[in-house]
């Protein structure tokens, strides 16, 4: 898939996903992700490795944002399958994201430093971004964005170490991915 397409598709899941959940229609972002989805593994090199990555960026979102409920930090107005669980819409986006790790992120590859910069501040703009448009609500501020900025500056190198172990192309010294 071309690198604008996947940009492109990824924002129309997460502007679904958050905008879906403020409206009280927190199975927009689901389906909106399945669509995105579908289509990137059928564009994909490597569909099984693919979609073990998206399996695995859904479980680890879901641990990880459940967390932040869990404390208390973050609260979500829809999509709760239960009250100390994250939505299954942010699963869904966390699914979703997984599809660019190999395509419109994959010039982090080589990169984890860079990846922890970017997972810094990315993380927690993503979620205020959320705020903003009503899917997500800070309970205690503070710490939900201590917590997003710290988290995301370790799953991003991480998440796209497991997405070139899973994929089995390495990337080149410049961080660049040979047949993407």
């Amino acid at each position: 898939m071309p690198l604008i397409a996947n940009f492109i598709i990824f924002q129309i899941g997460w502007f679904s996903s958050v905008i879906g959940a403020a409206h009280q229609l927190p199975l927009m972002g689901p389906f909106a992700a399945l669509v995105a989805i579908v289509v990137h593994l059928r564009f994909a090199q490597r569909p099984l490795p693919e979609l073990a990555l998206i399996v695995a960026c859904g479980v680890i979102g879901a641990f990880y944002d459940s967390i932040l409920v869990i404390f208390g930090w973050v609260a979500y107005p829809s999509g709760m399958f239960h009250e100390l669980l994250a939505p299954y819409w942010i699963i869904g986006m966390w699914m979703l994201f997984a599809t660019t790790l190999n395509v419109s992120l994959g010039w982090l590859r080589g990169r984890p430093w860079l990846a922890a910069v970017l997972g810094l501040f990315a993380g927690p703009l993503s979620y205020i971004g959320g705020q903003k448009l009503g899917g997500i609500a800070f309970v205690d501020q503070t710490a939900a964005l201590l917590t997003l900025g710290i988290g995301w500056a370790i799953m991003l190198p991480a998440l796209s170490l497991l997405a070139e172990a899973l994929d089995g192309i390495r990337s080149g010294p410049a961080g660049v991915v040979a047949g993407h």
